[in-house]
């Protein structure tokens, strides 16, 4: 098979900076797609699997899972894009596509095994997947989206991470016109699934552990913020919320938040992987019909959709623009959550 050389941003060891590197792509095959990457999204999972924070990153790893870019060619089967069309590529580059899973488009719960845009397996190749931190990327066909072209391109990459990652629970639970929706944490997450509930018709409340964010909630589309360490403030809404969406990355007491649920009110973990500390009371879940759950980004159709959307309400990700030379002091910042709310990577400063 053809292979082509691309430059890339990305790192040989999890104690190594990012840097500059040449990785190899495929050529074209007839369900491809190849995509000149104009913006990348940055992810806390980037950050995770350079630095093998979960475990199990296949070194050189290049990252980037929240791509916009321009099509430039299409193998001989392909019907979904055109040369010239603006293209994004979310998580996912593949699945069996045969599972049950797949076959009701949950491609994220393949149950053999979705392939991740990058640190997967390459499928032609047999080789890990390289990110979005490219000049290029090629794609088979299911897996790229279509982007709306009233709505801002850098400001559209988080969208595929970010977006989806909090409109799936928002559809799973039939968030609409009436609901009462919370969200904990307001940062690239937070803020998405605020802008979203709010488009989707819901009543929206900011949990915050400390006072300061209220401005910033009520532009983003919340109706109220609740300083979740004020005892008082919590007391006032027992009992009220349908959902929440927790996006908190770090281990965190979830307790207090279950109490604000509703009956038959769901708490979904978005933001955190791992063991949940302290334990989860169950009385409140028993005597309440309540429950905590998980949700992990969205399957292709349901990306699609949520990008739709966000072109019909006008919706994009609140960004800072950088270029791939400065992603190492990004990545630092966005430890100290020192971003409002989400870097994006002009890619043309990869270019001479």
């Amino acid at each position: 098979m053809e292979l082509k050389n691309i430059k890339a941003f990305g790192t040989a060891a999890a104690e190594a900076p990012l840097k500059e590197m040449t990785i190899q792509r495929r050529a074209v095959m007839p369900h491809d797609i190849e995509i000149e990457i104009l913006y990348c999204g940055i992810c806390h999972s980037d950050l995770h699997t350079a630095r093998n924070d979960w475990g199990g990153t296949i070194y050189p790893a290049v990252p980037g899972h929240e791509i916009i870019g321009k099509v430039t060619k299409t193998g001989a089967e392909v019907t979904k894009l055109k040369v010239g069309d603006y293209a994004g590529v979310g998580c996912l580059v593949d699945s069996c596509r045969t599972c049950d899973s797949c076959k009701h488009d949950l491609e994220q719960y393949c149950l053999t095994g979705s392939t991740g845009t990058y640190n997967g397996k390459e499928k032609y190749l047999g080789t890990q997947t390289f990110g979005g931190y490219s000049e290029k990327i090629v794609v088979d066909e299911h897996f790229v989206l279509k982007v709306p072209s009233n709505l801002d391109l850098a400001a559209t990459a988080p969208l595929l991470c970010a977006g989806i990652t909090t409109w799936s629970p928002l559809r799973h639970w039939k968030v609409g016109k009436g609901s009462k929706v919370a969200v904990v944490g307001l940062g690239g997450l937070g803020h998405m699934a605020i802008k979203l509930a709010k488009a989707l018709g819901a009543e929206v409340t900011l949990f915050s552990r400390t006072p300061g964010k209220e401005k910033d909630a009520l532009q983003l589309g919340a109706d109220a913020v609740v300083i979740s360490t004020d005892t008082a403030q919590m007391k006032s809404v027992k009992g009220k919320f349908d959902l929440i969406i927790d996006t908190v990355p770090n281990v965190h007491d979830v307790n207090p938040y279950v109490a604000t649920l509703s009956i038959n009110g769901t708490l979904v973990l978005v933001g955190y992987l791992g063991k949940l500390e302290p334990l989860l009371n169950t009385v409140p879940m028993i005597l309440g019909r309540k429950a905590v759950a998980g949700s992990l980004i969205g399957g292709i159709a349901e990306t699609q959709e949520m990008l739709d959307f966000c072109g019909e309400h006008n919706i994009t990700s609140d960004i800072e623009l950088i270029n791939m030379q400065d992603i190492n002091e990004a990545y630092e910042r966005m430890i100290k959550s020192d971003v409002r709310y989400r870097f994006v990577v002009d890619m043309a400063s990869l270019k001479p």
